[in-house]
Protein backbone atom coordinates (compact mmCIF):
# COMPACT_ATOMS: atom_id res chain seq x y z
CA UNK A 1 0.00 0.00 0.00
CA UNK A 2 1.48 3.31 -1.07
CA UNK A 3 0.96 6.48 0.92
CA UNK A 4 1.69 9.99 -0.23
CA UNK A 5 2.37 12.92 2.01
CA UNK A 6 1.12 16.43 1.47
CA UNK A 7 3.80 19.00 0.82
CA UNK A 8 1.80 21.88 2.25
CA UNK A 9 4.06 24.31 4.02
CA UNK A 10 3.01 26.29 7.08
CA UNK A 11 5.73 28.42 8.62
CA UNK A 12 6.48 27.27 12.14
CA UNK A 13 7.91 30.02 14.32
CA UNK A 14 10.74 29.25 16.69
CA UNK A 15 8.59 30.61 19.49
CA UNK A 16 4.90 30.98 18.80
CA UNK A 17 3.27 34.19 19.96
CA UNK A 18 0.63 34.01 22.65
CA UNK A 19 -2.90 34.83 21.54
CA UNK A 20 -4.79 37.36 23.63
CA UNK A 21 -8.03 35.82 24.85
CA UNK A 22 -9.72 39.23 24.80
CA UNK A 23 -9.45 39.24 20.97
CA UNK A 24 -10.71 35.69 20.45
CA UNK A 25 -14.38 34.81 20.25
CA UNK A 26 -14.53 31.16 21.25
CA UNK A 27 -18.18 30.64 20.37
CA UNK A 28 -17.66 31.43 16.66
CA UNK A 29 -17.32 28.81 13.95
CA UNK A 30 -14.49 29.15 11.48
CA UNK A 31 -14.21 28.24 7.81
CA UNK A 32 -11.26 25.85 7.77
CA UNK A 33 -9.71 25.32 4.35
CA UNK A 34 -8.58 21.86 3.25
CA UNK A 35 -4.96 22.95 3.67
CA UNK A 36 -5.49 24.32 7.19
CA UNK A 37 -7.59 21.29 8.14
CA UNK A 38 -4.83 18.92 7.09
CA UNK A 39 -2.27 20.95 9.07
CA UNK A 40 -4.54 20.89 12.15
CA UNK A 41 -5.01 17.14 11.77
CA UNK A 42 -1.26 16.50 11.56
CA UNK A 43 -0.56 18.80 14.50
CA UNK A 44 -3.31 17.12 16.54
CA UNK A 45 -1.76 13.70 15.95
CA UNK A 46 1.70 14.99 16.88
CA UNK A 47 0.37 16.61 20.06
CA UNK A 48 -1.47 13.43 21.03
CA UNK A 49 1.60 11.27 20.35
CA UNK A 50 3.96 13.46 22.38
CA UNK A 51 1.43 13.76 25.21
CA UNK A 52 0.98 9.99 25.37
CA UNK A 53 4.75 9.46 25.34
CA UNK A 54 5.16 12.00 28.13
CA UNK A 55 2.45 10.39 30.29
CA UNK A 56 3.88 6.89 29.93
CA UNK A 57 7.51 7.92 30.28
CA UNK A 58 8.95 7.22 33.71
CA UNK A 59 10.76 10.26 34.95
CA UNK A 60 10.63 13.42 36.90
CA UNK A 61 8.21 16.16 35.90
CA UNK A 62 9.90 19.51 35.33
CA UNK A 63 8.55 22.68 33.78
CA UNK A 64 11.54 22.90 31.44
CA UNK A 65 11.10 19.40 30.07
CA UNK A 66 11.77 19.35 26.32
CA UNK A 67 8.71 17.18 25.60
CA UNK A 68 6.46 19.70 27.35
CA UNK A 69 8.04 22.55 25.43
CA UNK A 70 7.46 20.64 22.17
CA UNK A 71 3.80 20.03 23.04
CA UNK A 72 3.31 23.68 24.00
CA UNK A 73 4.90 24.83 20.73
CA UNK A 74 2.71 22.48 18.66
CA UNK A 75 -0.40 23.60 20.54
CA UNK A 76 0.47 27.23 19.95
CA UNK A 77 0.97 26.67 16.22
CA UNK A 78 -2.30 24.71 16.15
CA UNK A 79 -4.16 27.68 17.73
CA UNK A 80 -2.42 30.10 15.38
CA UNK A 81 -3.50 28.17 12.27
CA UNK A 82 -7.07 27.78 13.54
CA UNK A 83 -7.43 31.44 14.48
CA UNK A 84 -6.14 32.52 11.06
CA UNK A 85 -9.16 30.81 9.47
CA UNK A 86 -11.98 33.27 8.75
CA UNK A 87 -14.95 33.35 11.09
CA UNK A 88 -18.31 32.20 9.74
CA UNK A 89 -20.89 35.00 10.10
CA UNK A 90 -23.70 34.25 12.53
CA UNK A 91 -27.28 33.87 11.32
CA UNK A 92 -28.11 37.34 12.64
CA UNK A 93 -25.13 38.89 10.86
CA UNK A 94 -26.12 37.18 7.59
CA UNK A 95 -29.72 38.39 7.94
CA UNK A 96 -28.59 41.93 8.75
CA UNK A 97 -26.25 41.97 5.77
CA UNK A 98 -29.00 40.67 3.47
CA UNK A 99 -31.46 43.30 4.69
CA UNK A 100 -28.95 46.16 4.39
CA UNK A 101 -28.04 45.03 0.88
CA UNK A 102 -31.65 44.72 -0.33
CA UNK A 103 -33.28 47.61 1.53
CA UNK A 104 -30.81 50.30 0.47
Amino acid sequence: MSMTASTTVFPIPTSAAAVSTSQVRTNRRRRVSHQAGRALEILGHAIEYLSDEFVYEVGEFTARDSELEAVQLLMSVNRQIYLECPEVPSFGERCGSFLRKHLV
